[in-house]
């Protein structure tokens, strides 16, 4: 769903106020957070989705991967996790669906989280996720809400599974291109988010099904600043681009664009990059907004434990809410 159809969905809900509560949905963050104690808070997010990959082992650590982003994006540590599940019984035979839940199982275990549980649906359409808790210091909670002017704009993963996966669907994604975009999707976003909280970091958000654009939107927004990306900065995947022009693009892509058609200042040169911007990321890397002075100490804690990073922009001077987007 996009964001414009979910902001319709959710705007008569009302929301939740007690001295507690410390991330809700006003701000369009990646998970809730819940104080209990002095020292610790609580971090609850779920997700699930569709099948992306043809190999079931691997639909399944994807889908686990992209829960738990969520609780990295808000700098917490996953503490136990619940299988959703929903399968079309009949359809699939039960050594597919168990290598859904093995792979699953596995990217829990590589987080250090406890799988605790779960859910099934006998559904007509396969989909799969995990409900994830998990836990963190209060000062220590990145949000959407918290970027400041003269922030770096740090991102931990190339763009463009949307893009290739779409290909894919119609054969026409090339293995190398496939390989590649899968290797990602199943990194885990662990150690780019404990170096952001040791560099004192407080706002990040994790690039998913909004896209880049999209979930720059939501920081720019929540934090009342302006972002501004440089297009010709940001990684794409190999192949990305090019299955784009071909016109293999998902339809979030058109959704993402559309939601953030107002808030963007675009430079003619930088337009070719748009489609790509856009496109509906599936477990994609942290978009970190990092104060100056602490920029040296991320690249150096980055490069220490082996994360990629790419520095694509900044938190500029400019009308709040809003994006310029430069070559």
């Amino acid at each position: 769903m996009g964001p414009g159809d979910l902001k319709k969905l959710t705007a008569a809900l009302p929301l939740e106020r007690h001295p507690s509560l410390l991330v809700g949905m006003e701000s369009s963050d990646d998970a809730g957070v819940v104080r209990l104690s002095e020292d610790t808070v609580l971090i609850q997010t779920l997700d699930f989705f569709t099948p992306i990959v043809d190999d079931p082992w691997t639909y399944g650590a994807i889908a686990a991967a992209n829960a738990l982003s969520d609780v990295y994006a808000m700098g917490g540590r996953p503490l136990t996790a619940m299988n959703i599940a929903c399968f079309p019984i009949g359809k699939f035979d039960a050594g597919t669906l168990s290598a859904i839940l093995r792979g699953g199982y596995d990217k829990i275990k590589e987080s250090g989280a406890l799988l605790v549980g779960g859910h099934t649906v006998d559904d007509v359409e396969l989909k799969y996720g995990l409900s994830v808790t998990g836990i963190a210091r209060p000062g220590e909670i990145m949000t959407n809400s918290a970027a400041r002017g003269g922030d770096r704009l740090f991102l931990t993963k190339p763009v463009g599974t949307g893009l290739i996966s779409t290909a894919a669907k119609g054969g026409h994604a090339d293995e190398a291109s496939i390989k590649e975009s899968v290797g990602w999707m199943l990194m885990l976003n662990d150690k780019s988010s404990a170096a952001a909280v040791r560099a004192g970091v407080m706002a990040c958000t994790d690039v998913t099904g909004f896209g880049l654009l999209g979930h720059a939107l939501e920081m720019a927004r929540g934090s009342g600043v302006c972002l501004e990306i440089r297009a010709g900065d940001v990684p794409l995947m190999s192949g990305a681009e090019r299955y784009g022009a071909d016109g293999y693009c998902p339809g979030g892509m058109l959704r993402n664009r559309k939601f953030a058609a107002d808030r963007l200042d675009v430079e003619p040169d930088a337009e070719r990059f748009l489609p790509i911007l856009f496109d509906p990321q599936t477990s994609g890397g942290l978009l970190i907004a990092c104060p100056d002075n602490a920029a040296p100490a991320l690249i150096k804690d980055f490069e220490a434990g082996g994360v990629r990073y790419w520095v694509i922009g900044s938190v500029a001077r400019g009308p709040a809410g809003k994006i310029r987007v430069r070559l």
